[in-house]
């Protein structure tokens, strides 16, 4: 009697000690909403060794390697598909939903095979990069550092999606908030009356750029600890990662016709003061936006320009991202992109990205009345910069342009 009783305690004591473990283990691989009945997008291919050999080497001694287990175990091999499906968590669905929440088939089948154009076009532009990043004659801080060496605070621009097996390194300047409209609504970050949000265009500016709305790399830190490291290697080479870049100069305009040319008090008191002060013969600038704007002040290109090439800028603080350098931003000598948009091309590259992550039956790219900045004013906008000043700013972007494929803007450098 004794004995039996004894058995029971133990069996309760084991039972109770696994579940804690798996709530662990669940914890540590970011699936806290238990959404595994949503399938990840497919990664490489990866031939699997035969069973026997699996087992022969799936034991190991490291707690790493445990994690990378648990990842595994809900995919099968070489798809990216779970094996075991979790059925829908509801509990955060709000009563005032007049329909019950029911998942969406996020797998589309498609008739007819993607552009051999839109194919060939990745490849060029991922082949680019990977010269690029191997060619001893382009150089630039911190381009031979391992992923290990990149401080925390640099990988705030990856934003995960755990649902769908996505990170996307956005840039500013680069249709950026309606790509993170895009990522709120692939996550189901945003419920609206218990309901996960659909139009990517209903969803308000603020929370577009608001940090709390996205799960991005740096994040990881507090969430995993000394584990977080490990935990992005993983996800950055299951994971479809994607960029969207621009031409660098036609961004830097870009973004000085936005944050400059447009009211916009908290860059009028950070960086146009500061502009006006040291370039334009400004000492006492007006206080606030409003004054200035009502006085006609405001910093010219020339001297965003100059201010861009003043040593003194970086020492006081890294460039803001909207003009930071893509390769600071997104790192694309440690990170393998699967995907390489560009602005330029920016309708054709969305639709092909959204079907190659099988989800554009899920979303569609937001398609806007936008002002978009045309290349072919860049020689306008730089009528006033000296050439040599110009030939500067050319180095200090240089490296995103040969990376991303733009040509060097001869037509502007050699006036």
């Amino acid at each position: 009697m004794g004995t039996s009783r004894m058995f029971r305690v133990f069996v309760i004591l084991g039972s109770a000690f696994m579940i804690l473990l798996i709530i662990i283990y669940w914890d540590d691989v970011g699936a806290s909403h238990l959404y595994l009945h949503t399938p990840v997008s497919p990664g490489p291919k990866i031939p699997h060794p035969p069973p026997e050999q699996r087992t022969q080497t799936s034991r190991t001694p490291s707690f790493l390697s445990d994690i990378d287990a648990f990842v595994n175990q809900f995919l099968e091999p070489g798809t990216g598909e779970p094996t075991d499906p979790a059925p829908l968590d509801t509990g955060n669905q709000s009563d005032k939903a007049e329909e019950p929440y029911v998942p969406r088939r996020e797998w589309k089948i498609h008739l007819t095979p993607v552009a051999a154009e839109l194919r060939q076009r990745q490849e060029q532009r991922r082949r680019l990069l990977q010269e690029m990043c191997s060619n001893d004659s382009v150089v630039f801080p911190g381009k031979n550092r391992s992923f290990d060496d990149i401080p925390n605070k640099e990988l705030d621009h990856l934003i995960v999606d755990d649902r769908h097996g996505i990170i996307y390194c956005y840039v500013p300047k680069v249709a950026c908030s309606n790509w993170k409209r895009i990522m709120i609504v692939l996550s189901e970050s945003l419920l609206q009356d218990g309901v996960p949000q659909r139009d990517p265009l209903a969803i308000p500016r603020d929370l577009v750029h608001n940090s709390s709305m996205h799960f991005t790399f740096n994040k990881f830190w507090k969430r995993y600890g000394k584990f977080a490291k490990h935990l992005m290697k993983v996800k950055l080479k299951k994971y479809t990662k994607f960029i969207f870049v621009r031409d660098p100069f036609v961004r830097l305009i870009s973004a000085y016709r936005n944050k400059f040319e447009l009211r916009n008090e908290d860059f009028y008191r950070r960086f146009a003061k500061v502009m006006l002060r040291h370039y334009a013969n400004q000492p006492t600038p007006p206080a606030s936006v409003d004054e200035a704007f009502a006085v006609g002040v405001h910093p010219s290109f020339s001297h965003f320009v100059q201010y861009l090439l003043d040593p003194q800028t970086e020492k006081e603080a890294p460039f803001n991202e909207h003009w930071r350098q893509v390769y600071r931003l997104c790192h694309p000598c440690q990170i393998q992109y699967d995907f390489v948009g560009h602005l330029e091309t920016a309708e054709d590259d969305a639709e092909h990205l959204l079907r190659l992550l099988r989800v554009d039956n899920v979303v569609d790219f937001p398609t806007t009345h936008r002002n978009l900045t045309a290349s072919s004013w860049e020689a306008d906008w730089f009528n006033a910069v000296p050439v040599e000043t110009r030939r500067e700013l050319y180095k200090l972007y240089e490296p995103d342009f040969r990376l991303f494929g733009y040509d060097r803007p001869d037509s502007i450098l050699n006036e």
